[in-house]
């Protein structure tokens, strides 16, 4: 059965950019993507000829618009549409359920600050059982579809678990694009590792040592896996968080990950996606893992 990438489209610059983004990593795979457009107030039975009095008329225009926007760029990458009579999350979630990936748009709060991500798309994304990536507009650029995602694939590991799902995505992501993977580790300095003037050198170089050997550990089935895929590991004395969102500088794709079912007492959505989702300078793909 052939992939679908399904995208949610809602009319602002944010989704267009989403589907743009969407529609190349559809042709990267081999995929057909799906433009979704839900609202409750769809009417189930459209009018034969459009036009502003029919109660799908304005659906119909974002939806084909995107398309028309795409097939320009893409015009052998097959296509569906749906308007689907649904509140939006649930629409996108069960859209999630059969598609391989999903892809969502946000927005600025303000200009190169932070993502915003609305009630429909944060619930969505503390629940999709696949790979939701979430795309910002370009400002400097005329093409409403070109999202800048030239750039490497970065991929922010814990190693605290087990995260299949997570790498293996990191690898392929780059792997399509032929582009270097970087694996970035954050590692936070114990307390007694402060002196009263800087950081113990000793115990600062033993956690890192410790944790570059566990990184070349966790990635070495990796590789032999993607023998093609050239990699980096970069181990930084910081938060993971942090070194999630300064690693991802300059990529063209972050990718963090985030457990199914998370721990007692834990939110849906821990600090690195939190950081991932609202500072990253470029789309980022969360991946749901064990």
């Amino acid at each position: 059965m052939e992939p679908v990438i399904t995208v949610g489209l809602d009319g602002t610059p944010e989704s267009v950019a989403a589907a743009g983004w969407a529609a190349r990593e559809a042709a990267l795979r081999g995929a057909t993507l799906r433009l979704l457009h839900a609202w409750v107030l769809l009417s189930l039975e459209s009018a034969q000829s459009p036009s502003e009095e029919d109660q799908n008329y304005w659906a119909r225009q974002i939806v084909d618009g995107a398309r028309a926007a795409i097939e320009q760029r893409f015009p052998d990458l097959p296509i569906v549409e749906d308007l689907v009579r649904a509140d939006p999350r649930d629409a996108l979630r069960a859209a999630a359920d059969a598609s391989g990936m999903l892809v969502l748009g946000s927005r600025d709060m303000a200009p190169l600050t932070s993502y915003f991500l609305g009630d429909v798309g944060l619930q969505v994304l503390a629940r999709s059982p696949v790979p939701t990536v979430l795309v910002r507009a370009r400002e400097d650029s005329a093409d409403t579809t070109d999202t800048g995602d030239e750039g490497d694939v970065v991929v922010g590991l814990s190693l605290h678990g087990p995260c299949d799902a997570l790498v293996a995505f990191a690898f392929e992501s780059a792997a399509k694009r032929d582009v270097v993977l970087r694996a970035v580790h954050g590692i936070r300095v114990p307390v007694p590792a402060y002196t009263r003037t800087d950081v113990d050198s000793y115990i600062s170089a033993s956690l890192l040592e410790g944790a570059r050997r566990n990184l070349s550990e966790a990635l070495r089935p990796w590789r032999s896996e993607y023998p093609r895929v050239r990699v980096e590991e970069v181990v930084r004395t910081e938060s993971p968080a942090r070194a999630a969102v300064r690693g991802a500088s300059g990529a063209g794709l972050l990718v963090v990950g985030r457990r199914q079912e998370p721990l007692p007492l834990r939110p849906r959505i821990g600090p690195v996606l939190q950081a991932a989702v609202h500072h990253a300078p470029c789309p980022v793909a969360v991946v749901p893992h064990e």
